[in-house]
């Protein structure tokens, strides 16, 4: 057997793909966008026989559906979850006969109701275990997802389910799916794979000496979610709907735009920060193309008006259709043919601010812990996430600022579209400034 992990940065998670050694694989917690898994696939000249997931998803759509209609791959998934289309439902104990390698299902609620892990076994001996959103490398993955009201009781059964996990032999390898950079956890560092033995010695977590102290601390540590999360887990339950092609990005001329944003559109301008402080459609929002794109897509844009996206030529439309599909969007109407090069309208500009010029009052956006680790003394504070509903940013010249400059640009456009003016954005963070100008940055809040 071999083993390779698939990992999004963007969305903190890892996917994996075990080679059984038959010219078959199972896959585990493939995402909708297949394109990494299937370049795996490809090289290794395997063929998708299982597709299972450890739990409903909030932060992506599952691609399980898709290698089930596309790979004819058997769907594994905890019969608890009341999935709305075909697959295996397997209870704690079950067992997956894998050609030689054994599957087992273990229940591990808590970071969702019906949660499983998938234990790997060589005989009777454990090789490795899929924990999902249960037991993550220094820590565990969220219980709030299912409401504020649940969080603590979630976070009991989470609590039983690693005390659980970590009767496995200490030499059990743990290859979890959330990891850093994931909202559905919070890690402290960047490692996504262990074993139970490191995870024994090493997690804060795991030496709580009871239910209670273990809620206390893991509800501690978590901040804010996309408000994509709050309906995912429901689309993946009903089954994501099954795309037959390559997507595309069907083109709109000038005039088109022009008579859709009069309608309600939205235009998301995907380009790097400087030629959107260049110039802009007024109202555009802009999201530039990184790893992170689909998150805060999901996150600032709303669910149902279409949306227009202006990009640059060497941008590769599939780079922004995938990650979109990837979460859920699927009102993306199409782009402004030729770019902003056609545009004929109006054109907006945002001033580009060097951290040695920082003349005017501070709006920082980036998530508390970023903020509190270090900020500038007299910056106002207000998270990316909650400035579409925010009636607290500041009026006046405003230098909006988070840890390079791409959310800040995204901020900017939105404070834009909400009537503010003269807005500049930080090329830069809050370290960039410190030595730019020898002041000292405040911790805390």
């Amino acid at each position: 057997m071999h083993l390779v992990p698939l990992i999004d940065e963007g969305l903190g998670n890892s996917a994996y793909l075990l080679d059984v050694g038959d010219g078959r694989a199972l896959a585990v917690d493939a995402p909708r966008d297949l394109r990494v898994m299937r370049a795996a696939v490809e090289r290794r000249g395997l063929k998708v026989a299982w597709a299972a997931d450890t739990h409903l998803h909030a932060d992506f759509l599952s691609g399980a559906v898709q290698l089930a209609a596309t790979d004819r791959a058997q769907i594994l998934a905890s019969a608890a979850g009341a999935r709305a289309f075909e697959h295996r439902g397997l209870a704690d104990g079950d067992e997956v006969d894998l050609g030689g390698l054994t599957l087992r299902a273990i229940a591990t609620p808590g970071h969702t109701d019906e949660h499983l892990s998938f234990l790997l076994l060589d005989g009777a001996s454990p090789v490795g275990v899929f924990t999902g959103g249960s037991l993550i490398v220094g820590s565990a993955a969220r219980t709030d997802l299912l409401g504020d009201d649940r969080a603590v009781e979630l976070a009991h059964a989470q609590y039983a389910s690693l005390r659980r996990l970590t009767e496995l032999p200490d030499s059990t390898q743990v290859w979890p799916t959330h990891g850093a950079g994931s909202f559905c956890s919070a890690p402290p560092g960047t490692a996504r794979t262990s074993t139970i033995g490191a995870e024994k010695s090493g997690n804060p977590l795991l030496s709580a000496p009871d239910a209670d102290t273990f809620a206390e601390r893991l509800l501690a540590s978590l901040g804010s979610y996309p408000a994509y999360f709050r309906w995912l887990a429901e689309v993946n339950r009903q089954g994501p709907a099954v795309l037959d092609n390559q997507p595309q990005l069907p083109p709109l001329t000038t005039e088109q735009v022009k008579r859709m944003l009069a309608d309600g559109a939205t235009v998301v301008d995907v380009r790097p920060v400087a030629d959107v402080a260049a110039g802009h459609i007024p109202g555009a929002v802009a999201i530039p193309l990184r790893a992170q794109f689909a998150t805060w897509l999901g996150w600032i844009v709303g669910r149902d008006a279409p949306i227009i996206v202006v990009r640059n030529r060497d941008q590769d439309p599939a780079d922004v259709l995938w990650p979109a599909l990837n979460i859920g969007v699927e009102h993306i109407a199409g782009e402004l043919t030729g770019g902003m090069d056609a545009w004929t309208g109006q054109v907006t500009t945002t001033q580009l601010v060097t951290p040695d010029r920082v003349d005017a009052q501070v709006l920082d956006i980036r998530q508390d812990n970023e903020y509190t680790a270090g900020h500038l003394p007299t910056a106002t504070h207000i998270e990316l996430g909650d400035l579409p509903t925010s009636a607290a940013a500041p009026d006046g010249p405003t230098v909006v600022m988070c840890g390079h400059g791409e959310r800040a640009m995204t901020a900017a456009t939105l404070l834009e579209r909400a009537g503010h003016h003269d807005l500049g954005v930080l090329v830069g963070g809050p370290a960039d400034w410190a030595a730019a100008t020898g002041n000292t940055l405040r911790k805390g809040r």
